[in-house]
């Protein structure tokens, strides 16, 4: 079945929604009115003839640089359905980035937004053909003359995108993603969880990261699904109001943003005081405040979610269980832009704690080298793993066994049922003086649960492992107060907070792995657009 549905293109699926769902409504903003299924067809097709009418040829390179809006999607399917590739650009990214990402991928052409043209240095307009604003597809600047361009259906293994990718380690590479990659990747996700017409998204992610491109856009327009999306960022005051009015069935989320949320308002119920603390440490009873405080959790999100989808990094283990215990319809998936990018996945009441699921229906997972325990680097076969790193073939060789697996540098572990466990990045393990390897994201996991600790990232110095922390300050205080220590100097009590964190963590990881020292990060750590850590900025 799988071979079948890969011989079709995003053009194939894009035509038959515009039939089958012609009236429903596909995008909205919110607050806005929504655009059905047919006016998103003849937007793109609109669209196709500016493509046209100014020269952009098969195979052009054409980049987005934009936040998400109704015409970011339409921008997209204009695009690829027409036989020209797509450069989706972060929004977060840099001048000096966006330049590079634009000069390097030899675009042609750009569709960016009002609120993102700041970022494109005056010089960059010449060496463009087209630049095309996002907001109303009015011509910005045009090098060229009208001349008409006729192109044909794009196959199966053209290329359809190039997604450059915002890392961990300060390296980015354009991935190749073909019509095949995308349309076996939509095909093997609603396996793993239906998409119905009914269901309306609430889209918050950024729309140029392959997770919400493919899950949050391509997969619910597919299947006549309605996406919303925020007209801003996620802010609590943005995002709250707007999840009462849409009440949304499907979410889409990183780590961090649920983390947030349970470290900030729902944990605090639980210990604001010394005989709730004694209450909460009875497991029973800890299940069933657990429970009570999901069902609130669960009218939060708007009372209707069925799926809310965690990705994109490692869901922090206290909070996983709270999820679970709550009975929250929490999914979590593993994935990389390379395989475009869901890999496995479990779908709510499928979950195992601190898991990201099987594989999906089509792929091939393998642990290479394994370690005594199992653990050893995560490779990957699939219809949906990349055509390869363009204009870089020797990177291409290097990522690939000659069995034809992809080496994605994630250390794992895959259990009897066929669960898949993340154990943390090849480019981030510590090997230590007696040669020992050491898991950095594992420690941090363990002191992330601490609730001083917002986030943390362990590394190396002079050849000891210390911990760098953003510390919760608001639960500082609360704490403090409650133990009546409101004289001490705040100095004072940052010294006492991160003893207390060290010997939170040290009493609970292996020799090999405790900390030498705590060091506070005065203000939260850079991010990428899934909300990892940029590591090489601290390392």
């Amino acid at each position: 079945m799988i071979s079948d549905i890969s011989e079709l293109t995003l053009t194939d699926l894009f035509s038959k929604s515009i039939i089958d769902y012609e009236n429903r409504p596909a995008y909205s903003l919110t607050g806005k009115i929504s655009l059905t299924y047919g006016e998103v067809g003849q937007k793109v097709e609109n669209l196709i003839d500016i493509f046209n009418r100014y020269g952009l040829e098969e195979g052009d390179r054409i980049s987005i640089l934009g936040h998400n809006m109704p015409n970011w999607p339409i921008s997209y399917f204009a695009i690829t359905t027409s036989s020209r590739v797509v450069v989706p650009i972060l929004p977060d990214f840099t001048a000096f980035e966006i330049v590079n990402i634009l000069q390097h991928s030899e675009s042609k052409a750009l569709i960016v937004s009002k609120r993102l043209q700041y970022k494109i240095p005056k010089h960059i307009y010449n060496e463009l053909n087209l630049i095309i604003s996002m907001d109303d597809f009015e011509i910005i600047q045009s090098s060229e003359k009208e001349k008409e361009v006729i192109t044909s259906t794009p196959h199966p293994d053209d290329l359809a995108a190039i997604i450059y990718t915002s890392g961990t380690t300060g390296t980015s590479k354009g991935v190749m993603l073909s019509h095949r990659n995308l349309v076996s990747h939509e095909y093997m996700a609603n396996r793993l969880f239906e998409i119905k017409k009914e269901d309306v998204f609430l889209s918050i992610l950024p729309l140029s990261h392959a997770y919400e491109c493919s899950i949050g856009m391509i997969q619910p327009f597919t299947h006549g699904a309605h996406v919303v999306y925020l007209d801003g960022s996620p802010t609590p005051s943005l995002l709250l109001p707007a999840i009462n009015d849409v009440r949304p069935t499907i979410m889409l989320t990183v780590p961090l943003i649920i983390e947030k949320i349970y470290k900030n308002k729902i944990r605090p119920i639980f210990v604001k005081n010394f005989a709730m603390q004694v209450i909460y440490s009875f497991p029973i009873i800890k299940r069933a405040l657990h429970k009570i405080a999901g069902k609130k959790l669960y009218q939060t999100f708007g009372g209707n979610l069925r799926f809310l989808g965690v990705g994109g990094s490692k869901l922090d283990g206290v909070v996983e269980k709270f999820l679970a215990d709550a009975g929250f319809p929490y999914a979590i998936g593993y994935g990389l832009t390379e395989t475009s990018p869901l890999v496995a996945g479990a779908i709510p009441g499928k979950t195992k704690w601190q898991s990201t699921g099987p594989a999906l229906e089509g792929v091939e997972i393998k642990i290479d080298s394994p370690n005594s325990k199992g653990v050893g680097e995560i490779h990957v076969k699939g219809p949906n793993v990349m055509i390869g790193y363009f204009k870089d073939p020797a990177a291409t060789v290097n990522s690939f066994t000659n069995d034809g697996f992809f080496k994605t540098k994630d250390l794992g572990t895959i259990d009897k049922d066929g669960y898949l466990y993340i154990k943390g990045r090849i480019d981030n393990m510590i090997v230590n003086s007696n040669g020992e390897n050491i898991y950095p994201e594992e420690i941090e996991a363990t002191l992330n649960e601490h609730d001083f600790v917002l986030e943390s990232l362990v590394t190396q110095r002079n050849g000891k492992l210390v911990a760098i922390v953003y510390l919760n300050y608001e639960q500082i205080e609360a704490m403090h107060k409650m133990r009546d220590e409101v004289n001490v100097n705040l100095d004072e009590r940052v010294k006492k907070v991160k003893e207390e964190i060290l010997s939170h963590i040290n009493s609970r990881v292996s020799k090999s792995s405790r900390i030498s020292e705590i060091i506070e990060q005065p203000v939260p750590f850079e991010k990428t657009a899934t909300q990892k850590i940029k590591r090489f900025l601290y390392t």
